[in-house]
């Protein structure tokens, strides 16, 4: 039986890893197709790439990237922060690692990462998607994204 996926918000991206952390504790159930070192993982990864610059994307796609940027990107960012992300939309492959992986590496690389991000005061590489964002705006868009993805995974027990 597939759990029910939770509905999620974050106030900080501290809070977010302790629910990672809770679900390494307790124990989860996936509503989803991610386990919780897949999705810390993920998470992690796309918490460095505002840091650290976004992977480049073949030209097909940075052609797609830019045309909705420019058209729809600011929309979708607002959408993303007061809706939610959608389920089922496409990511960078390489952003998502092998099912099966250590769980606990995974949270205590999505905590270093989360913590590297939350006291970073350079300037943020643009979103291939949403362009420029300030850190605000880069902080509400990764609590968005990590509600999205610890969403479907269920702590055992309640």
């Amino acid at each position: 039986m597939t759990a029910a996926r939770r509905s999620l918000r974050f106030g900080s991206l501290d809070e977010a890893v302790r629910d990672a952390e809770h679900l390494a504790a307790a124990g989860y159930d996936r509503a989803g197709n991610w386990d919780l070192a897949q999705v810390c993982g993920h998470l992690a990864e796309w918490l460095r790439y505002p840091l650290d610059g976004f992977p480049p994307a073949p030209l097909p796609i940075r052609v797609m990237l830019r045309a909705v940027r420019a058209t729809m990107g600011r929309r979708m960012y607002e959408s993303y922060i007061l809706d939610g992300m959608p389920a089922g939309k496409p990511t960078v492959p390489a952003s998502v690692p092998p099912a099966g992986g250590d769980p606990g590496a995974a949270v205590a690389a999505l905590r270093a990462v989360a913590e590297r991000f939350t006291a970073y005061t350079g300037e943020l590489h643009p979103s291939p998607l949403f362009g420029r964002l300030d850190k605000n705006e880069a902080t509400k868009l990764q609590l968005a994204h990590t509600a999205h993805h610890l969403s479907f995974l269920v702590p055992r027990g309640g």
